[in-house]
């Protein structure tokens, strides 16, 4: 059964709000625009501004190894290992979810933190792939598919709020609006992951 990210709308006191509407499989994600447009002068500088962000958000960000396996060595499947990984996934989401609650007080480094934060946990949920059985990606093949593009449409946020910034906004209302659909986002992720791990009786015995 498919599913789908129910629709997420920022707190009414927002002036430039988005809403992140759908999450499954190829879709993407689709926002509401709402707020007033700069001038020409700042929209330029913003959307600079916003570039040099972003290129200094992804030279930062690194993942680091730390899951699973040394590279070149197999990958196990026992249930320790599924249950050592599940847990990782999950504390990643919630570290992912405290960056996006505190970088803002970080000024233009808060976007590497975020970025950086979300490469830890697309890799940390990889490993976890990594430590299921064929018979339990065989089954969860459609679920495992879900989480990944799910994965997929959270990272469309970070696209969607540098476009922002050259619309115009203020990198700190686009960046606000960002971090709180992430949030949002990923709450619902981790349901779905939590959900997936039962029904492939992660980790039991």
């Amino acid at each position: 059964m498919k599913w789908y990210l129910r629709e997420l709308v920022l707190p009414a006191e927002v002036p430039a709000c988005r809403r992140l509407t759908r999450f499954g499989r190829t879709k993407g994600a689709t926002y509401r625009r709402c707020g007033r447009s700069a001038s020409r002068a700042g929209f330029q500088a913003a959307g600079l501004a916003g570039l040099a962000i972003l290129s200094a958000g992804l030279l930062y960000a690194q993942v680091p190894w730390g899951y699973g396996p040394p590279p070149g060595g197999p990958t196990p499947n026992t249930p320790m290992a599924q249950q050592n990984a599940q847990r990782t996934v999950q504390s990643q989401v919630n570290w992912f979810q405290n960056r996006t609650q505190s970088a803002s007080n970080y000024g233009g480094g808060g976007y590497g933190m975020v970025w950086q934060q979300f490469q830890t946990l697309q890799g940390a949920y990889n490993a976890f792939k990594a430590t299921l059985s064929p018979q339990q990606l065989s089954s969860g093949a459609n679920k495992l598919a879900e989480l990944d593009a799910g994965l997929g449409i959270l990272e469309e946020a970070f696209t969607n709020y540098t476009q922002d910034v050259a619309d115009g906004q203020s990198s700190a209302s686009a960046f606000n609006n960002m971090c709180q659909v992430l949030y949002r986002a990923s709450g619902v992720w981790l349901q779905e992951f939590n959900s997936v791990c039962n029904r492939l009786q992660v980790g039991w015995q």
